[in-house]
C-alpha cells in the first residue's frame, strides 16, 4: 500500500511539474519505442523523452508503472480506470482495441521508470520536491542514458547541497563511461566524497573486470582510500557521540548519587529503582495523554519530567523517613537494607505492570535524526538527552552553590554538629537532600525511557556504573561526576569497538581499580578542614 501511494504521489508531482513546462509533442515513434522492444532501447528512449521535458513522456511512464498501457501495431494506448482510453502520444481520447496487448515490465524496467519520474522532478521549482528527487535518483541504478537529465538539472540547480548531490550523481555515471578521460575526471571528483555508497561504487569498479586501464585503476584505489578515510572519521565521530550520550545517561543517574552518597554518605542500592520509578511514571503519563489528550500526545514528555521527579522524590522521602534515618553512619547496614528495598520495589513494579518490558514511544519531535555524514546520523532523542543532562546539571550546580538549601546541605556535609549548633535542622535537610537526589534519579528514568524499553530490571543496568562515576569523580564533587560520567561513557564505547561489549566492561573496571589505587580520593578530592557525615 505504501509503494502504491508513493507511485500516486510521484505521478501527481510529475504532472504538476510538466503542466508548467512548454508542451512538446511525444511522437508515436517515441511512444512505441518506450512501450515495446528490448529493455536497453526502451530505457534509452524513455530517458531521452524525459530529458527533453516532454509532459506526455512522464504520463506514459506513470501509466507503464500502473500497468495501464496497451499496444496494437505501432500505436500505444493508455487505458483509463473508467474504461475509456487515450492515445499515449497525443493524449487525445481513443478507444482501446480489444486485441491490444498489455505491456509487461520486469524489475529492471520498473526501476528505470521510477528513476525517470524522479529525474523529471529534478527541475521542479520546489526545493523540497527536488531534494526528494535527488535522494530517490541516487538510490537507483544510474547509467549514461540518464546523463543528459542529470546535467540539465545540474545546470539549473541553485541549492549548494543539491548541486553537490547532482555532481556526485554525474560522476557516478561517468565513472563507467567508455571514454577514459571522462572516467579519470569522474574518479577525481568522487575522491572528494564522504558517502559509503561512493566507496561501494569505487570498490565495484576495482573488482575483476570492472576497470582494465592501469592508470584509472590506480586513481580508483587512491580515491577509495580517501573516501574510506573520511568514512573512518565519521565512524569515530559516531562512537564519540554515542559515548557522550551514554555518559549523559550515567551523569543523570549519578547526579542523584552524588548527593545521597557523595554528600550524605548513604550507600543507596535502591537508587537504580528510583530511576526505574521515573521511567514507569513516564510510561503512565504517556498512556494518560494517549487516552485523554491524544491531540497533545507530543507534549507528554514535558509533563512527565515534573511528574517523574515528584513521584521518585516522594518514594525517596518515604525511604528516608522509614529506613535510612535510622542507619546514618552505619554504611554496611544501609547497603543491605537498601538492597532489600530495591528487590521489594522491583517486585512491586512486576505486580503492577507485569514482568515484561513496556514500550515508551518517542514523540514526533524526538524521532529521526540529523545526518552529519552518510554513515553518521545523530538521533534527536540522544541529542535531547545530552541537552537535558546539561540543563539538569546546571540546575543542580546552581541549587548546591547558590541557594540557602544548597548552603545547608554543604554545611551539614562538612560539619553536622556545627551546623546543628547554629540552628540548621539537620534531620529536615537529610530528608530534603535524599528526596532531591531521588527526584534526580527519576529524571534519569525519563531520559532512559526515550532510548529503550522500560522494565523492572532497568535500574540494575546502571547502578554499578553510577557508583563508579561518583567514586572516580571524587565523593561529593559535581565537577568530578561530570568528567567521570562523560569520560567513562566515551571510554566504554571506544573499547567496545576494539574488544567487544563484555571485554570492554572488564577493561573499564580494571582501569578504574588501578585508578583508585593510585588516586583514592578521585579526580576532584573534597577539600576542607572536616568532612564528617
Amino acid at each position: 500500500m505504501r509503494s502504491f501511494a508513493l507511485l500516486r504521489m510521484t505521478a501527481f508531482a510529475a504532472l504538476v511539474l510538466f503542466a508548467a513546462l512548454p508542451a512538446r509533442a511525444l511522437t508515436p515513434e517515441q511512444a512505441i519505442a518506450i512501450a515495446s522492444g528490448d529493455n536497453d532501447a526502451r530505457i534509452a528512449a524513455l530517458n531521452t523523452a524525459i530529458a527533453s521535458g516532454d509532459a506526455r513522456a512522464a504520463v506514459l511512464a506513470q501509466a507503464l508503472l500502473d500497468g495501464a498501457v496497451k499496444v496494437q501495431g505501432d500505436r500505444v494506448f493508455i487505458a483509463g480506470a473508467d474504461g475509456k482510453g487515450s492515445d499515449a502520444a497525443s493524449g487525445a481520447p481513443a478507444a482501446v482495441p480489444d486485441d491490444a496487448e498489455d505491456v509487461s515490465n520486469n524489475n529492471r524496467m520498473r526501476g528505470a521508470l521510477e528513476a525517470a519520474l524522479a529525474g523529471a522532478r529534478l527541475v521542479s521549482s520546489d526545493v523540497g520536491v527536488r531534494r526528494t528527487a535527488v535522494a530517490e535518483l541516487a538510490k537507483s541504478s544510474l547509467d549514461e542514458s540518464q546523463l543528459a537529465l542529470v546535467e540539465k538539472a545540474l545546470a539549473a540547480e541553485t541549492d549548494p547541497a543539491l548541486k553537490g548531490g547532482l555532481e556526485r550523481m554525474r560522476a557516478t555515471i561517468l565513472v563507467a563511461s567508455s571514454d577514459r578521460t571522462k572516467r579519470l575526471a569522474a574518479v577525481a571528483e568522487l575522491a572528494n566524497s564522504s558517502r559509503s555508497a561512493v566507496a561501494s561504487l569505487l570498490q565495484e569498479r576495482l573488482a575483476d573486470g570492472g576497470e582494465s586501464d592501469a592508470e584509472v585503476r590506480a586513481a580508483l584505489q587512491q580515491a577509495l582510500a580517501a573516501v574510506r578515510g573520511r568514512l573512518a572519521w565519521g565512524e569515530r565521530l559516531a562512537v564519540v557521540f554515542t559515548g557522550i550520550s551514554l555518559g549523559s545517561v550515567l551523569l543523570l543517574v549519578a547526579l542523584g548519587l552524588a548527593i545521597t552518597y557523595g554528600l550524605m554518605g548513604v550507600i543507596n542500592m535502591a537508587h537504580g529503582e528510583l530511576m526505574m520509578i521515573g521511567a514507569y511514571t513516564t510510561y503512565v503519563v504517556q498512556n494518560v495523554f494517549r487516552s485523554v489528550w491524544p491531540g497533545a500526545f507530543d507534549a507528554y514528555v514535558i509533563a512527565a519530567i515534573p511528574a517523574a521527579f515528584l513521584v521518585s522524590a516522594g518514594v525517596g522521602a518515604l525511604l528516608e523517613r522509614g529506613v535510612i534515618r535510622f542507619l546514618y553512619g552505619r554504611p554496611l547496614e544501609t547497603l543491605l537494607a537498601t538492597w532489600g528495598i530495591s528487590l521489594v520495589l522491583q517486585q512491586a513494579v512486576r505486580s503492577l505492570f507485569g514482568a515484561q518490558n513496556v514500550a515508551v514511544e518517542n514523540p514526533s519531535w524526538l524521532s529521526g535524526g540529523v545526518e552529519v555524514m552518510s554513515n553518521v546520523v545523530l538521533p534527536f532523542n540522544r541529542i535531547a538527552i545530552i541537552a537535558f543532562a546539561a540543563i539538569v546539571l546546571g540546575g543542580v550546580a546552581f541549587l548546591i552553590a547558590r541557594t540557602r538549601f544548597g548552603l545547608f546541605i554543604r554545611g551539614v556535609t562538612q560539619n553536622r554538629r556545627m551546623a546543628s549548633c547554629v540552628g540548621v535542622d539537620t534531620r529536615r535537610i537529610d530528608l530534603l537532600a535524599f528526596s532531591f537526589g531521588a527526584g534526580i534519579a527519576g529524571l534519569g528514568g525519563v531520559a532512559l525511557s526515550q532510548i529503550g524499553n522500560v522494565g523492572p530490571d532497568l535500574g540494575q543496568s546502571y547502578i554499578v556504573d553510577s557508583f563508579l562515576v561518583v567514586v572516580v569523580g571524587g565523593v561529593g564533587q559535581l565537577a568530578g561526576t561530570v568528567v567521570a560520567g562523560l569520560g567513562l561513557g566515551v571510554l566504554n564505547k571506544l573499547l567496545e569497538g576494539v574488544a567487544g561489549a563484555v571485554l570492554a566492561k572488564i577493561a573499564v573496571l580494571v582501569l578504574i581499580v588501578v585508578f583508585i589505587q593510585k588516586k583514592p580520593s578521585g579526580l576532584f578530592a573534597l577539600r576542607g578542614r572536616s568532612a564528617e557525615a
